[in-house]
């Protein structure tokens, strides 16, 4: 479509999204040079093993297969397994009926996929990949089973979103060769491949990581191990702020009209119900499970947890936080969740206000900002240029804004900061500003300071 002339860019915006994008050229450049990288060489890798065929196994597949990688699937039963064949299989079939991929090209992908029910078949390859549920129990099985099987030398990957690597690796008899891969759900699509470095790993590991991510076409970021990563752990503030939010008195409908116009390709709930509402549901058990009691008390908003205890987990139930019809990816607003919301607001004893736009935008902003310090400040993202790279390739943040660290540059850290200091004034517990953020202001300085120099 042609832009209007309302729609169309001044000369400054023009030149404020340029600088954006040539910053994340040199940023993805950067990322993928990291320093632990080049410190070992990388093992070579010519065959794949990869454990479980659920949408994600089954992705992370057909991401090894489409780069000419020869791969053995592993599931628990010979159902399973069928059923992760499967998946691959209609990715393909709708690429042909696309006029993507020939019927040749398509039997040339499948005939580099093996299935199997048994850990013994990955004894032969260079490098296997978990892709199972997000269980630590489950985790230290799987890899007690390829510690076993797998040949000396192979690397072991895990794909998990969230749990210690370094609690994986210890439990397995060869910790040197463990990393995460956290690759971003459609595995064949996404572009970023989060390398997750526990403390045990070889040099060797990380550059063979690296090199993987080169041969499959993705944009590698580097990250130390904490419960999310750079990216779900900046993402986890991200929502927090979008939950505050919404029990204070903002409805999910207009949070996600914020990210929408902002830029983002979808709002914070309507990537919940296309990725599965149970999926933070679990996390989030999980994490009040793990919770020291004697922490003092972070708000807990669970307007969230109402819908999944009802079923409504998304696009795969037809309801979520919106309501979507037979087929139907396009959901519509719910007047049964805005109840919910008004009825949660009701048990926590708040009196909604209304937001503005702008207002919404602040804090979500802010909160990415200031969780995306704290992560640069702990080594978990080596750079801000680390953060943005990550948030913009498996996230949605808009391109043309260059990343969440770049933009609070752009925006004045000392406005970031202000904001903070005043959200903090009702809940300082969230609202603490990172002390690198504050020290960059009292200084004077942006992120972009702390970046490498071409």
């Amino acid at each position: 479509m042609t832009p209007t002339p309302t729609d169309a860019p001044t000369d400054a915006q023009a030149a404020a999204q340029a600088a954006a994008l040539a910053h994340l050229q040199r940023a993805e450049r950067a990322a993928a040079d990291t320093p632990q990288a080049r410190q070992g060489t990388p093992r070579p890798v010519r065959r794949v093993g990869v454990v479980g065929g659920g949408t994600m196994g089954a992705g992370i597949a057909l991401a090894l297969l489409n780069a000419g990688l020869p791969v053995v699937m592993v599931e628990r039963d010979e159902a399973a397994l069928a059923q992760g064949r499967a998946r691959i299989q209609a990715v393909l079939d709708g690429q042909v009926a696309k006029g993507r991929l020939t019927a040749g090209d398509r039997a040339a992908v499948m005939a580099r996929w093996q299935g199997s029910t048994h850990f013994a078949d990955l004894h032969d390859a260079d490098l296997v990949i978990e892709a199972v549920f997000e269980d630590l129990a489950v985790k230290h099985a799987v890899f007690a089973q390829l510690a076993q099987h797998c040949r000396p030398g192979a690397v072991l990957a895990t794909n998990t979103s969230y749990l210690d690597i370094n609690e994986i690796a210890r439990a397995c008899p060869r910790p040197q060769d463990v990393i995460g891969l956290h690759f971003f759900s459609p595995a064949h699509v996404m572009k970023l491949l989060e390398i997750v470095v526990p403390e045990a790993v070889s040099a060797d590991v990380v550059a063979t990581a690296f090199e993987l991510a080169r041969r499959l076409k993705k944009v590698a970021v580097r990250a130390g191990v904490c419960d999310g990563f750079i990216g779900n752990r900046i993402l986890a503030a991200y929502r927090a702020a979008a939950d505050h939010l919404m029990e204070d008195g903002a409805s999910p409908y207009e949070i996600d009209a914020m990210a929408r116009a902002f830029g983002f390709p979808m709002g914070p709930h309507e990537v919940s119900d296309l990725a599965g509402g149970d999926i933070g549901w679990a996390t989030r058990k999980r994490r009040r499970a793990a919770r020291d009691p004697r922490a003092p008390a972070v708000r807990d908003v669970q307007i969230a947890d109402r819908l999944c205890e009802r079923g409504w987990f998304g696009q795969k139930t037809g309801r979520g936080w919106y309501r979507y019809e037979a087929g139907s990816r396009s959901g519509s607003p719910d007047p049964e969740v805005l109840a919910i919301v008004e009825a949660e607001r009701v048990r926590a004893g708040i009196a909604p206000r209304h937001f503005t736009r702008e207002e919404i935008e602040r804090r979500c902003i802010a909160a990415l900002v200031n969780e995306g310090a704290k992560v640069v400040a702990e080594g978990i993202a080596l750079r801000p240029l680390d953060v943005d790279v990550t948030l913009v390739n498996g996230y949605g943040f808009p391109r043309q804004r260059g990343g969440p660290m770049w933009h609070a540059d752009q925006l004045g850290l000392d406005r970031i900061l202000a904001d903070i200091q005043a959200f903090a004034q009702e809940d300082p517990l969230f609202w603490q500003p990172a002390q690198l953020l504050v020290e960059l202001v009292a200084s004077g300085r942006h992120f972009e300071s702390l970046n490498p120099v071409d």
